[in-house]
This record gives structure tokens, C-alpha cells and sequence, in this order.
């Protein structure tokens, strides 16, 4: 299961390696994880660090990925990403979950240049650049709505709240977010549309 379509894409060197890693941790081998973390920590940190800009943050969220890899390892699926891939995606949603949980205890508020920073994982440059160009456009769209309605927005595709709860938030009836958020999208796709990005 570990190695089919992992071969068949012909995976670095350290993709092999970490494969062969988790093929033993899925079996107890506690020695295949802490030889996982001395090679993929850093990377995993470097994401955490990112989304949340605080060093213990990022420690604690970086063990926190690798309790999960342990606890989740019959999770991964070969053909579904490279380990390096699935590392990265249990990293950015673990940082994310706290940078979220952190957000909702403080009330605090913060840029939407920030939250279209966040990482994807493993891109090819081509693949970086057309995700900078689309990041672009998508931020200059986020820029012609109104404050409120990107505020809902944000909420909603940023933070992954339910309208319920960005309603709970905001102090604001539930028919208010969803006109908010249902005119919101609509001038979205309207100026995304040319771009193909609707």
C-alpha cells in the first residue's frame, strides 16, 4: 500500500526513505518515529512556524504531528500523496486548528493578507507561481468587498466556522451573516470569473 503509486511517481530519495519509515511505524517500530522526526521535524516546524509566528507554538504543534503520525499512521495512503505531503498536510492543519483556537480565545482580529499566506505543500515552481498569481487576484477580489462581507468570508473559508458561528462571533443575526456572505461570493465570482478563478 506504502509503495505503489509512490514508485510509480518516482519520489526523492528522502520520500523513499520516510515511506520506509512509516511502513515500519505502522507495525509499533518507536525507533522508525523518533528517525522520522530527526529527518522531517524541521520542515514540519518551518510550516508551523509560518502559519503561526510564535517558536513554542510551533514546538508544541510540531509534537503534536508526530503524536498523530503515531497514533493516525493507518490513516496515510500511499496514493493519495508522498509521506512528505501527508506530513505537511498534518502539519498545516494542526497549526492551523491552533492558530484558529487561539484566534476565537482572544477575539482578536487578524489581516486577510496573512491568512492567503498559508503554505501548500511540496509545489513545483510552476505550480508556486501560478498558486502566487492566484493568490493575487483572489486578494485583490477579497479587497473590492465590503469590510463586513469579507469579514464573514474569511470566517467561513479561512477559520472553517459555520454560519452559526460566525453569526455566535460577530454578535449578528443569522440571516445578516448569510446576506452578507451570499452577496459576498456573488461579487466574487464576478470578478473572478474573466480570470477563470470563479
Amino acid at each position: 500500500m506504502i509503495q505503489s503509486e509512490a514508485m510509480a511517481q518516482a519520489p526523492s530519495m528522502h520520500e523513499q526513505e520516510w515511506a520506509g519509515l512509516l511502513a515500519r511505524i505502522a507495525v509499533g517500530d518507536q525507533s522508525a518515529l523518533a528517525e522520522l522526526y530527526d529527518a522531517s521535524s524541521a520542515k514540519v516546524f518551518g510550516l508551523a512556524m509560518r502559519i503561526l509566528g510564535d517558536h513554542a507554538a510551533a514546538e508544541e504543534t510540531t509534537l503534536d504531528v508526530y503524536t498523530q503520525v503515531w497514533r493516525r499512521i493507518s490513516t496515510y495512503e500511499a496514493e493519495r500523496g508522498t509521506p512528505g505531503s501527508w506530513l505537511m498536510t498534518l502539519a498545516k492543519h494542526r497549526a492551523i486548528d491552533r492558530f484558529r483556537s487561539s484566534y476565537l480565545e482572544r477575539g482578536r482580529q487578524v489581516p486577510l493578507e496573512h491568512t492567503a499566506e498559508l503554505p501548500g505543500h511540496e509545489e513545483t515552481p510552476e505550480q508556486y507561481s501560478a498558486g502566487l498569481e492566484r493568490q493575487r487576484l483572489v486578494q485583490q477580489a477579497l479587497a473590492s468587498l465590503s469590510v463586513e462581507q469579507r469579514q464573514a468570508i474569511a470566517l467561513a473559508y479561512y477559520w472553517g466556522m459555520s454560519q452559526s458561528e460566525i453569526a455566535e462571533q460577530l454578535k449578528l443575526p443569522l440571516g445578516t451573516v448569510k446576506t452578507r456572505m451570499r452577496l459576498g461570493m456573488i461579487k466574487l465570482r464576478e470578478v473572478l470569473a474573466p480570470h477563470g478563478e470563479g
